[in-house]
């Protein structure tokens, strides 16, 4: 896993991982503005520990530009502070985890950060 980095190969792009995700089953946390749908499966081809979706509807933010700052600020949080989610991760499990922003109102991108760090600690203290 790169640290640093969030490569293609660790977003959720496949309708048939998304339907796995949303699917029964899965486990959810709140951190508002942010919801997280999260669910454990077997490694995938890809080889990552956690494959990542993130979605803020057009519900919220009618213009694709704020729709874009709030994905880019999700994205950029959780590049930050991946590394010990998927340190957590056994060798022969993945996570699907769904990140959707849930507020009509944009944030800071300090809150944006803190929020992702709380759920990404509330998940690995789940999985």
């Amino acid at each position: 896993m790169d640290g640093g980095r969030f490569p293609k190969r660790e977003h959720i792009c496949s309708t048939r991982l998304m339907d796995l995700l949303f699917g029964s089953g899965s486990q959810h946390v709140v951190a508002f503005p942010l919801r997280a749908v999260f669910r454990k499966t077997d490694r995938q081809q890809s080889g990552v520990p956690v494959q990542v979706l993130i979605s803020v509807s057009k519900r919220h933010f009618k213009h694709a530009v704020d729709r874009n700052r709030v994905k880019r600020q999700v994205r950029e949080a959780y590049r930050r502070q991946k590394q010990p989610l998927c340190d957590a991760i056994p060798a022969e499990e993945s996570l699907l985890l769904g990140l959707i922003w849930i507020s009509d109102e944009h944030a800071p991108s300090t809150v944006v950060d803190e929020r992702i760090g709380r759920l990404l600690k509330r998940i690995e203290e789940k999985i």
